[in-house]
């Protein structure tokens, strides 16, 4: 049987001492290398949840702003005014390019929408849209200008959000 002797220096192990005195540190060591892991994926995690809440927070601003837009003797400025106004409470807006756009495009269904530069789309007054007129409001902020954290992993990402509908 092993027999363990007790040493007169208090914090110190002895030469035969317990097992657990032998790992003094391994526990700093140990927290050293899984600490940054971990603030690394709950950081990323709070960020990925922000850029989602972005993303959400511009389809519903367009949704709302098209539904407005489609009544008749509403103008584009009103639409374009009320996506700032509702995003104006999660971020800065001026950093927002809102988009009114004619989306006649859409309406034989032969356009493919991954390949359309909405940029491109000719504007259109909502006052003096026809009735049954497709249109697009679409609004984009770049990321970086929303972001919590500086964006380590992407460069140029732009969110979007966009809402179609026809006017009355």
């Amino acid at each position: 049987m092993k027999t363990y002797r007790s040493t007169s220096n208090r914090g110190r192990c002895a030469e035969n001492a317990k097992p657990v005195c032998r790992r003094r540190g391994t526990t700093v060591v140990e927290m050293a290398v899984v600490l940054p892991v971990f603030f690394l994926f709950l950081f990323s995690l709070f960020e990925f949840a922000h850029v989602f809440m972005v993303q959400n927070m511009l389809k519903a601003a367009t949704n709302a702003a098209a539904r407005e837009g489609i009544v008749e003797g509403a103008s584009t400025s009103q639409v374009e005014q009320r996506v700032t106004e509702i995003l104006t409470a999660a971020f800065n807006t001026g950093d927002v390019t809102v988009m009114v756009k004619n989306a006649g495009v859409f309406d034989d269904g032969s356009t493919d929408p991954t390949t359309i530069e909405y940029a491109s789309l000719p504007n259109i007054d909502l006052t003096q849209a026809e009735s049954r007129q497709l249109f697009i409001v679409r609004a984009e902020v770049d990321y970086e200008k929303v972001a919590l954290f500086p964006p380590m992993w992407v460069e140029s990402l732009r969110l979007s959000g966009q809402s179609v509908m026809r006017h009355e």
